[in-house]
């Protein structure tokens, strides 16, 4: 497997087992299906992005906080600071960071914690709050790019069923992610279903049964290596 496709898979499997520990945004309760925030912030500074069935809350443009959520990865654009997070983008605005709109060509290291994949052709994008990305192997990131052309676009199912995960014995994010990455394999060669490829690489009517299939041997090899699976 080269680099490119081990970044995606290991993306698109955080991305769908979304484990406890994972961004800050999720865990600020909007994205969780809670319908509560857990910063106390007026829900009107929100705004649900619907397209491609994406169904995630982001916090508008112009929004402003004291600071920005740990973890953060800071973003030098033309001389210009960002700072990025869960998918949200931030600028320096005196001594508060605003939530704006990300210049193309900007390039971060990894993709959202929750995305879409819009398939233009042969060539996947990356859609999430608004903004499009692509894989920049000159960076070895993904570059902010502006939208494909609609007409030839097809957007990849949504996934059915989220696995949340809590590691039990306290084991260390990179351990994490290695049996995330293992026990997605080991699922992929029990099920046929690979969540990372057009449509499950399955044929779309057999769609629903293998992926729900890919859960399953998910849920049971993350329970075997001491995880508690929601």
């Amino acid at each position: 497997m080269n680099l490119h496709r081990m970044k995606i898979t290991a993306l698109i499997v955080a991305g769908l087992l979304a484990c406890s520990g994972g961004a800050a945004w999720a865990d600020r309760g909007w994205n969780s299906g809670s319908g509560k925030s857990d910063h106390n912030q007026s829900r009107s500074g929100y705004y649900k992005d619907a397209r491609y069935q994406h169904n995630r809350y982001y916090p508008r443009s112009g929004h402003v906080y004291k600071s920005v959520p740990r973890g953060y990865r800071t973003v030098v654009h033309h001389r210009t600071k960002y700072y990025y997070s869960g998918g949200i983008w931030y600028r320096p605005s005196g001594v508060y960071f605003s939530v704006v709109v990300p210049p193309a060509g900007a390039v971060v290291p990894v993709l959202p914690p929750y995305y879409t994949t819009v398939w233009y052709g042969a060539s996947p994008y990356y859609y999430a709050g608004g903004v499009y990305y692509t894989w920049y192997p000159q960076q070895q990131g993904y570059m902010v790019t502006e939208p494909p052309t609609e007409g030839r676009m097809s957007v990849e199912p949504e996934v059915p069923e989220q696995l949340f995960i809590y590691p039990k014995l306290g084991q260390s994010t990179d351990r994490q992610s290695a049996d995330r990455y293992e026990c997605h394999r080991w699922a992929v060669d029990q099920s046929g279903f690979d969540p990372t490829q057009p449509g499950g690489n399955v044929p779309e009517n057999q769609n629903t049964a293998k992926r729900a299939d890919y859960n399953r041997a998910t849920r049971a090899c993350l329970e075997a290596r001491n995880y508690s699976v929601q």
